[in-house]
């Protein structure tokens, strides 16, 4: 089973996704395949926010709690950034460099 450190870099996420995927037998998913998937988590994200702010929904749904969804949603965004070869956190640093520039009104 892949270890993560205690005090984990983005890059570190990146790569125990990674080996997390070989161990479990989903490295043989598509981008596309994760794409998917992810939508599918996100729906999960949107609908633990609808319970707890409290807005009406099938009792016997069953909804996870947010922590657990975001989670989800980061694993799916770890995996997809590495089926496109990408570094979150240089993405992250290079979209912020951009957004710095635009105006916010």
């Amino acid at each position: 089973m892949p270890q993560l450190a205690a005090k984990p870099q983005l890059a570190d996420f990146q790569r125990y996704v990674a080996e997390l995927e070989v161990e479990r037998g989903f490295d043989q998913q598509t981008g596309r395949d994760k794409c998917l998937m992810l939508g599918e988590e996100v729906g999960e994200l949107f609908k633990a926010v609808r319970k707890k702010e409290g807005l009406a929904m099938d009792p016997n749904s069953q909804v996870g709690d947010i922590d657990s969804e975001l989670a989800d949603v980061f694993i799916f965004v770890c995996a997809i950034a590495n089926r496109y070869q990408v570094d979150l956190a240089e993405a992250f640093q290079a979209k912020e460099a951009i957004n710095k520039t635009r105006v916010w009104e």
